[in-house]
């Protein structure tokens, strides 16, 4: 089997190879190769010299190969999984920086900071889906790539990739609400429906017994639902009972807009934005990757934010190599699964995984207190994988305006021209004439 790495060079890696050597048994890999881009050297030549550690330490038969040729790299592969950065860090600074001039949130997947990235994103993903249906059309593509929603949507809006997008939210809701709840997590069954970082947990069984009121009386009493790279801003106990669902970390931009504005401009102002923090963390990863004595994944790695995400990708994985029709939560076409929503939009939902792929769990028709804020989100996200793939500043004004972190055109006509000029080196599909 084989496993090509896009992005090979993130911080991340370490945790995928770790992944890999814990499930060896059930994915059988005999060949990873890391691939990234000539200015990403460095950083490729030390996570690959670290997973060569951590191969070589765990006597598995695996050969790593790193590499620039991302034709090279593709061909013939398995699976593609890709975690790549258009701009790198640089270009998330300024997504998150740019809104707060306008008093709007700054955020690298949502907003008009997931918005700026998805502009920057969706060429180079159907670009690099071009190649996977020339030199590898049976490959299954996983997609850890943010805004990944948005990305994975326009993959199956413009190609025949077999493409399931992953995010590791749901699988530390489901890690996070087994703790709160004091149970094993094999005990625990949730139901999963919405957007990527717009999802909720529907319901909350502990052997059958539903524990869903439970669950939100403690969050509510404190007890941690959060992710390390999002402010913990306390859930408001009416709330969330009168919600009757669990939303996911990343709500708080919506349901506390106002205090969670406030803390990025003082964290902005005082300790940088979350991109400059990042900066640092991997700064020192990487120091700490360059040890020549080092052949496990480092404990530093759990500041970066990407907690499970090599259990949630390599679980995947192993449900379709071995079909165990295991349940996953993950990003895949509605298919009248979501009632609510059009069928050729992508959705994030629990599905059941086997040979053939994600096979996603009937919801139905949401409750309008759910259903409302994914209509407008997913309403964004399809103006803005137009704007991505046609260059359309109409299209791109209008998925701004439709947003609800963005107060006005004005202020939408704002962002999308100084968001054009910022990225112009990375969006050819768009003159750079401002909007009139």
């Amino acid at each position: 089997m084989k496993i090509a790495v896009i992005g090979g060079g993130s911080s991340y890696t370490p945790e995928l190879i770790e992944g890999i050597i814990l499930r060896a048994t059930q994915i059988k890999a005999d060949e990873i190769v890391l691939v990234d881009i000539e200015a990403g050297k460095e950083k490729l030549e030390i996570v690959g010299s670290l997973a060569k550690r951590m191969i070589k330490k765990s006597g598995l038969p695996i050969t790593i190969e790193l590499t620039f040729d991302r034709v090279k790299a593709i061909t013939n592969a398995d699976f593609v999984l890709t975690q790549f950065r258009v701009g790198g860090l640089d270009a998330r600074a300024s997504d998150e920086r740019i809104p707060l001039k306008y008093d709007v949130i700054g955020q690298e997947t949502v907003g008009p900071g997931g918005f700026a990235k998805a502009l920057r994103t969706i060429p180079v993903i159907l670009d690099i889906c071009k190649e996977i249906e020339q030199y590898s059309n049976d490959a299954w593509l996983i997609n850890f790539t943010n805004p990944a929603g948005i990305v994975t949507e326009a993959i199956h809006k413009y190609t025949s990739v077999k493409a399931i997008g992953l995010c590791n939210v749901p699988i530390n809701m489901k890690q996070m609400t087994a703790t709160i709840l004091e149970v094993d997590r094999d005990n625990l069954n949730m139901s999963f429906a919405g957007l990527n970082h717009l999802v909720y947990a529907t319901k909350v069984f502990v052997n059958g017994e539903d524990k869903m009121s439970t669950l939100i009386e403690r969050i509510a009493e404190g007890r941690n639902m959060n992710m390390r790279n999002i402010h913990d801003a306390p859930w408001d106990k009416e709330f969330l009972q009168a919600l009757n669902a669990l939303p996911c970390p990343y709500h708080r931009y919506y349901y506390m807009m106002d205090e969670m504005l406030i803390e990025e401009k003082e964290a902005a102002e005082l300790r940088g934005t979350r991109a400059e923090q990042v900066k640092v963390i991997e700064k020192g990863l990487f120091e700490t990757y360059k040890n020549p004595n080092l052949d496990v994944k480092p404990k530093e790695l759990e500041e970066r934010g990407g907690s499970l995400y090599s259990e949630a990708a390599i679980s995947l994985i192993s449900s379709i190599v071995t079909n165990d029709h295991a349940i996953h939560t993950v990003n895949v076409p509605n298919n009248g699964t979501i009632t609510d929503l059009p069928d050729n939009v992508v959705i994030e939902v629990s599905c059941t995984v086997n040979s053939e792929g994600p096979q996603p769990i009937q919801v139905g028709k949401l409750p309008p207190e759910l259903n409302g804020l994914i209509q407008q989100i997913k309403a964004f996200e399809q103006l803005t994988i137009e704007a991505a793939v046609t260059g359309n500043k109409q299209k791109a004004l209008l998925a701004l305006t439709t947003n609800p972190f963005v107060p006005s055109s004005k202020v939408a006509k704002l962002l999308l021209d100084e968001i054009l000029e910022v990225n112009q080196a990375y969006l050819p599909q768009f003159s750079m004439k401002a909007l009139v």
